[in-house]
């Protein structure tokens, strides 16, 4: 099939889920036509390789202060700022352009909110064409959690004050669409509670791992006391959760294991984070080029998510290299597995510390989950078969359309 696809921020191995279906979609044989937008020159970069496996790629430029101003002009209306944000005209123009042409797209894929106005104003000018809207997440039921439980003050007020215009706009999103896809089940009952059309066009397309570059390496030997958190740390909920972490549960597990270690990995860290790093046991790294390192000598992987959405890529890929995972359950809502079996879930600080300390302290049980996790992320999420599932929802809008 020739597939277009419009993702308004450029696909990288951060940004794994549109890479990777970008990647997989290519190696099924697929021709991609991509349409992104670019705002620095490692994006730059990141262009010439997705060159390598997309039939076309065409990126536009974001400026910052197109972004503010495209945001500055919805503040008086109703439209959520995050549906204007990557608002280019020229992609825009470019992409009717396309459709407009000889290719012969069989499906439109857009990714995200920040992506929706390009595909509900393509809807509107080609009403054949037949879009895809991955949305991801439910943006509305992330504002929900982050307005009652952020811990900043400024991330509660801006939440509080898209949080209604989001919802609104979500549940016209959904009924513009014949096709929205989200990540995680709770998503999609989020999108049910907005609309009942959901049922029908809200599908759930989980996030996969790399398992070509995701897997145990048993030449690495484990520390016997090191914890590992990854993620963006710019991103408010990571922000929370390492905050929680640092001052509410390694204090107990350093009450029993003194010598424990705290690996925080992940660009961008808020200044709240890298002052964790004056802790004599606490290492703040920022940006990576690598994170399995970090993954394959870490005794365990922590994830203490205390509010979020959809899958949460770093307990996926922890557990494809073989590292034992202790988590919240918002960190494994989406997961279908057993809890004790695959990794271990603990909400409460006393009982994180307890669960983490049950690890370092049994080897044994330690090992069990390492084997476990790893055969559940290759059952249940490997790319190439999530890939597959993308297509069977293509030829149905084709068909529908």
């Amino acid at each position: 099939m020739n597939i277009l696809a419009l993702i308004p921020y450029v696909p990288n191995l951060i940004r794994v889920r549109p890479y990777n279906l970008l990647r997989y979609l290519a190696a099924r044989g697929h021709d991609l036509t991509l349409l992104t937008l670019w705002s620095d020159e490692q994006d730059l970069a990141q262009i010439e390789h997705l060159k390598t496996f997309c039939y076309a790629v065409e990126a536009f430029p974001l400026p910052r202060w197109r972004s503010l101003a495209n945001a500055a002009a919805a503040l008086p209306t109703y439209t959520p700022l995050q549906a204007v944000y990557c608002w280019q005209p020229a992609l825009y123009q470019r992409l009717l352009a396309l459709l407009s042409g000889p290719h012969d797209f069989k499906a439109v894929h857009v990714e995200h909110l920040r992506g929706v106005r390009y595909a509900a104003a393509l809807q509107q000018a080609l009403p054949q064409t037949p879009i895809v809207w991955d949305s991801v997440d439910c943006i509305s039921y992330l504002f929900r959690q982050a307005s009652e439980v952020s811990e900043s003050m400024i991330r509660r007020f801006i939440t509080r004050l898209e949080l209604n215009r989001t919802a609104r706009y979500e549940r016209k999103m959904v009924g513009t669409f014949c096709h929205t896809l989200v990540t995680s089940g709770h998503d999609r009952q989020a999108f049910l509670e907005l609309t009942l059309q959901a049922e029908q066009r809200v599908t759930v397309l989980p996030n996969g791992v790399d398992l070509d570059y995701f897997y145990p390496d048993p030449t690495i030997s484990r520390d016997p006391a090191t914890l590992v958190v990854t993620g963006k740390m710019s991103y408010d909920a990571n922000a929370a959760m390492v905050s929680h972490l640092a001052h509410h549960i390694m204090p107990l597990v350093w009450a029993e294991r003194p010598e424990t270690r705290l690996l925080i990995v992940g660009k961008d860290p808020t200044p709240e984070i890298q002052k964790l790093a004056h802790h004599p046991q606490i290492q703040v790294t920022g940006f990576v080029p690598d994170l399995r390192p970090y993954l394959r000598q870490a005794t365990v992987a922590v994830a203490p998510i205390t509010y979020g959405a959809g899958i949460q890529n770093k307990v996926l890929e922890a557990m494809a290299c073989g590292t034992a995972v202790v988590a919240s359950p918002k960190a494994a809502s989406a997961l279908q597995i057993t809890p004790g079996q695959e990794l271990l879930l603990a909400e409460e600080s006393g009982e994180f510390a307890a669960a983490i300390l049950s690890l370092l302290n049994h080897p044994e049980r330690r090992a069990a989950l390492e084997q476990a996790g790893c055969d559940y992320v290759h059952h249940y999420h490997n790319w190439n078969n999530i890939a597959a599932q993308l297509e069977q929802i293509y030829l149905s809008v084709k068909n529908e359309g």
